[in-house]
């Protein structure tokens, strides 16, 4: 994710290899985050939300489960009204269930399924508790089946964004379940199928590739289905009167971009950049992951980019306001692409490893700048040394950040997460070396693909890939309150202090359309 305007952010074998490691990753936030995520049978007879822990979101996830699929039917009228749909979850019970909690607001439930058979359901919260006839037990598959509806109109917390022609998905951080019903944390990845019936004059896109369309009278269903993995979080569908240009990139990899009709020639020259970029984060970080790849340009205000799998948000003004420099726009194009690897496809255990996620996205945005000429990446780093005591004295550090103010979700997305976590790898980096570092990027990504990890996870590799233990060395980057000396430049010296929170961020547009610090450390502004 980048934020703009300096607001406060607001196969079937395949499913059972994966299901134990799942398991074992959830496993271990339950673990890490204490005994108020215990898994166990929850009396039906007082309904109450859980949550596995987290120490940013505590009532998100759910105990006892692992969802290994979601399938998601949405039938679109307008924009204005909710959205009828069906949400059918594979899972398996990692413990003894009575109820199964499901998060989920936002929408009205008409009836509730357990392989098959009726079952009770109660909202707590923003939990849906299901009561199924029998207890689940531990290590059976089942399968839930809801109807319910997905309402648009209600919110400025994410999920469904209204476009000028449509909706899209902004769900990160805690919004998919606005959406959907759904185990709504990273930890607990699924494959996803989205079946969308929509009126036949408009598009439909998501996630993933097409399996099929048809078409019944005035309406169309289209189907789409990703090959990998995904935490809900990542989620998109685009509908709307839109154009799908499509391409090629590395290997022959299918490019397919979504814009509005009425701007399809204007966004080409920005488009046509994308197999140059994925051709670049190739010999950065691997093989791109994933069976797509393109961008979602929305004619909507939302405040932000945002790394959806397979197709990434962007606001439509970002490119049409002519007040952004080639370069920098590009450079946020690889934001977000980035992200592909660094939180996509590796997705983080905790919200508190969102350093991991943000932390590499603004490397790779400032190395493309820097090898191009565009923009010193020394010369940003240096100015983010100077600024990091006073982020970290505002938001946390890097990887113990501080929780949202209530009702400001997105609150976690703050300048530590971007260039001041950017800055750890930038230390990492002048620690191990360049040859060492770049392999530990490589091995990170190939290691975690299609699963979750840790700050620890990413503490251990780095150790294994230089040969010397490096906690002591990045303990204190990661969760210092003071800023540690940078190896190779003593000179390098605080220079700013801390001011009120909610600050311009890093990784965002600072101001509508400015450059974000007016670029200080820009060898050209073209």
């Amino acid at each position: 994710m980048t934020l703009s305007s300096g607001r406060r952010p607001r196969p079937p074998r395949t499913r059972r290899r994966r299901t134990a490691p799942v398991a074992a990753a959830m496993a271990a936030v339950f673990l890490a985050v204490g005994p108020s995520s215990a898994a166990g049978p929850v009396s039906p007879a007082h309904p109450s939300p859980l949550g596995i822990g987290d120490p940013l979101f505590p009532q998100l996830g759910n105990p006892g489960y692992d969802v290994t699929a979601y399938d998601i039917a949405f039938a679109y009228h307008r924009q204005d009204r909710p959205l009828d749909a069906v949400t059918t979850i594979d899972a398996r019970a990692t413990a003894p269930l009575r109820t199964v909690n499901l998060d989920f607001a936002q929408g009205a439930v008409d009836s509730v399924r357990v392989d098959g058979a009726r079952a009770r359901f109660a909202r707590a919260g923003e939990d849906l508790v299901i009561t199924p006839r029998a207890l689940l037990r531990k290590g059976a598959a089942f399968r839930v089946t809801v109807r319910h509806t997905s309402d648009p109109r209600s919110g400025t917390n994410g999920g469904w964004v209204r476009t000028s022609d449509g909706l899209a998905m902004a769900n990160q951080a805690n919004a998919a379940h606005r959406v959907f019903p759904c185990n709504d944390h990273p930890a607990d990845k699924a494959r996803f199928t989205f079946r969308i019936t929509a009126p036949k004059r408009l598009t439909v896109v998501a996630g993933g590739l097409p399996v099929h369309r048809v078409r019944k009278g005035a309406r169309t269903t289209w189907t789409y289905r990703l090959a990998h993995p995904m935490a809900t979080e990542l989620a998109q569908i685009s509908i709307g009167r839109s154009a799908v240009p499509r391409r090629t990139g590395p290997h022959g990899l299918p490019v397919r971009d979504v814009v509005p009709v009425a701007d399809r020639a204007r966004l080409e020259k920005w488009l046509a950049r994308t197999p140059g970029q994925l051709a670049w984060m190739e010999k950065k970080a691997g093989r791109y992951p994933f069976e797509t790849y393109g961008v979602l340009i929305a004619h909507a205000t939302t405040g932000f980019e945002l790394e959806t799998q397979t197709l990434s948000l962007f606001e439509r003004d970002l490119f049409t306001s002519g007040q952004l420099p080639r370069w920098y726009i590009e450079s946020i194009m690889v934001h977000e692409l980035a992200h592909q690897w660094f939180g996509d496809s590796v997705s983080p255990r905790r919200w508190s490893d969102l350093w991991l996620n943000e932390g590499h996205a603004t490397w790779y945005e400032a190395l493309y700048a820097d090898e191009r000429g565009k923009a010193s990446l020394e010369r940003r780093m240096r100015k983010a040394y100077g600024q990091s005591d006073a982020w970290r004295a505002e938001g946390g550090p890097p990887a113990a950040p501080e929780a949202a103010d209530p009702g400001q979700p997105i609150g976690i997305f703050r300048p530590v997460v971007y260039d001041g976590s950017a800055l750890v790898l930038y230390a990492l980096r002048q620690r191990i070396g360049r040859a060492a570092f770049e392999r530990l990027e490589r091995q990170w990504v190939l290691r975690h693909r299609d699963g979750v990890a840790s700050t620890a996870d990413f503490v251990r590799l780095a150790s294994a890939v230089a040969g010397h233990d490096l906690s002591g060395f990045l303990h204190p980057w990661l969760y210092g309150r003071r800023t540690p000396p940078m190896p190779g430049h003593p000179d390098w010296k605080q220079t700013e202090k801390a001011t009120t929170k909610g600050a311009a961020l890093p990784g965002a547009r600072a101001g509508r359309h400015a450059v974000r610090y007016a670029v200080p450390w820009a060898v050209k502004p073209g």
